[in-house]
């Protein structure tokens, strides 16, 4: 069985979260939990509320 490609919406930081974690307010209106992916955890890159982000979801869970 082949994997899915996963969903990508854009969305803005709301607050951040402790342990890389953040609430984004995506574009319909919707607020989700994501985390920073591994290069930019990596690179130390920082984001702050009212940053603007890409976000990937999984299409098996739409909730």
């Amino acid at each position: 069985m082949a994997k899915e490609d996963p969903i990508e919406v854009q969305g803005t930081v709301v607050e951040p979260l402790p342990n890389a974690m953040f609430r984004v307010e995506l574009e319909n209106g919707h607020k989700v939990l994501a985390h920073v992916s591994g290069k930019m955890r990596m690179n130390f890159i920082r984001i702050l509320p009212g940053d603007k982000v890409t976000v990937e979801l999984s299409p098996y869970d739409l909730s």
